[in-house]
């Protein structure tokens, strides 16, 4: 590692009534992995919108200097000229073009006034290779798994000659083996002289890949530490990101003997016309009044089709099996049939079937349960105010106003307000679809501590996690899930990630 090929100065970037950074300063060596970490609207990502162009000069104040000198980025194609590449959590690839589409699609090779598909095709073998991707370059994206689109979104940089690659969240939607493939990658990039800027909130992931962590609290630098130097642990890093120590992430909970079943699913089948094939095969658990049951299993396992099928089966899979609740036999065809009888369904994409981005956090809390505040079809808008205003507190959501736009808040925050939406139609169980992925330490525990209260309350919780710390720190039960069938159940007591795994596996 060498000098500082990246420094920003006393970075101030407002929204409205929100100052996202407050006179941050940044610097970053060449041929490094830096982390940047901190708490869901610490100010992470838009620090790297600032660098990369996204926000543009003007709109913030400070300075960025590239190998010492001064940049003013109007754009994104601006700082990709000096070597800047931003790969975002929600990857900015085109489904339905192929892989050298994709790759090239900013940048193509012309003879003359023709684009000269051989080259870019030959071009596109190479780049692949050098990210470790043995595909063939004209298939479609669609057709590929997230893990290799990432490495696609990493070869398209690549190929722009970058320099800095800065990389949000990049492991938010990888199993293990993709994880860990990522970050070999990452190793070799370094070794290549490419600089690395990852944001994430994995601690453990953090500490096994940062040379260097800079951590971000409330739109200000706290502190940089070099992880050669053993600066970099989980403790240290929590500190410093929340204010605080948490000593256990997962807040304890006197463990009751839970109550009546609740919820039964007996011999339950779905099958997807669509693609033509089963999803869910003779699948059979119980959840009962007042207990958290975890549901684990890898990514594609059939999990989240689970959810999706018991709660009103909005994706129209073929349906075989029954549904008990309560001990009362029931079918449902719409998820407002599911609502009535007393489920919430949390998604695990929260912006894209959550919530409503471009509308305020008042009207995404009531959105579910609008008969409650209606008379003659007519909203009662104080009745609202005062619904959201109570969620607000309950449930400490972050924001300056409950007429913010929830597009505006941390992911976080936008958990919290998902969170407030069901919970406003007053549900007996709840099912959680990875209800803290892409949200920092604290934001997490305020989730498991929301999570506690409401099973003390006598709420039952169905939470679907790949987290396995999370499913072992939080669940009186697990069911592990492979192949759309469950392959095995264990008390918690007796769940360890080993056995966890060889089910998951099987």
């Amino acid at each position: 590692m060498g000098n500082d090929i990246l420094e920003m100065r006393n970075i101030v970037k407002e929204f409205p009534g929100v100052k996202a950074l407050n006179n941050v300063s940044f610097r970053v060596k060449q041929g490094e992995i830096h982390c940047l970490v901190g708490e869901n609207g610490a100010g992470k990502s838009t620090l790297m919108k600032v660098l990369s162009g996204a926000y543009h000069y003007g709109t913030y104040t400070g300075d960025i200097l590239i190998d010492g000198q001064i940049q003013k980025f109007h754009q994104i194609t601006d700082s990709e000229k000096v070597g800047i590449a931003i790969i975002y959590q929600e990857l900015a690839l085109f489904p339905e073009l192929t892989v050298y589409e994709n790759i090239f699609i900013s940048h193509l090779t012309e003879k003359g006034h023709i684009v000269d598909w051989n080259s870019i095709i030959q071009r596109s073998g190479e780049m692949l290779k050098k990210v470790r991707l043995t595909l063939n370059p004209t298939m479609k994206v669609k057709d590929l798994g997230v893990g290799k689109q990432q490495l696609i979104e990493i070869a398209k940089a690549l190929s722009k000659d970058v320099r800095i690659l800065i990389l949000d969240e990049p492991t938010a939607a990888l199993n293990e083996d993709d994880s860990e493939n990522l970050f070999n990658l990452l190793r070799d990039l370094k070794n290549n002289g490419v600089t690395c800027i990852m944001i994430s909130h994995k601690l453990k992931e953090v500490i096994e890949i940062a040379d260097t962590v800079t951590v971000l609290r409330d739109g200000k630098t706290i502190c940089t530490l070099d992880a050669h130097k053993g600066e970099v642990s989980e403790q240290i890093l929590i500190k410093h990101m929340v204010g605080r120590e948490i000593d256990n992430i997962y807040p304890t909970r006197e463990r009751k003997t839970p109550g009546e079943v609740v919820l039964e699913v007996k011999n339950w089948n779905a099958y997807d016309p669509g693609l033509g094939r089963t999803m869910l095969k003779d699948v059979n658990f119980q959840l009962r009044k007042g207990e958290i049951v975890g549901f684990a299993g890898l990514m594609g396992s059939g999990r989240t089709e689970l959810a999706k099928s018991i709660f009103g089966n909005s994706v129209g899979y073929q349906i075989k099996g029954d549904l008990f609740v309560n001990g009362t036999k029931r079918q449902f065809t719409s998820p407002e049939q599911a609502i009535l009888a007393g489920i919430a369904y949390v998604t695990e994409d929260r912006k894209g079937d959550g919530l409503i981005l471009i509308q305020d956090v008042k009207q995404n809390i009531t959105l579910a349960n609008l008969r409650e505040l209606s008379e003659r079809g007519v909203v009662d808008e104080n009745k609202e105010i005062k619904i959201a205003g109570e969620y607000k507190t309950s449930l400490n959501i972050k924001t300056p106003s409950i007429e913010q736009l929830v597009g505006n808040l941390s992911g976080g925050n936008q958990q919290k307000v998902s969170l407030g939406k069901w919970l406003f139609v007053k549900p007996d169980i709840m099912i959680l679809d990875e209800p803290t992925r892409g949200i920092d330490v604290g934001a997490k525990f305020e989730i498991y501590t929301i999570m506690n209260k409401l099973v003390d309350q006598g709420m039952s919780i169905i939470m679907i996690s790949s987290e396995l710390p999370e499913i072992l720190g939080m669940s009186d039960k697990v069911y592990i899930v492979s192949g759309g069938r469950i392959t095995g159940d264990i008390p918690i007591e007796e769940a360890t990630q080993e056995k966890i795994m060889a089910l998951a596996t099987n």
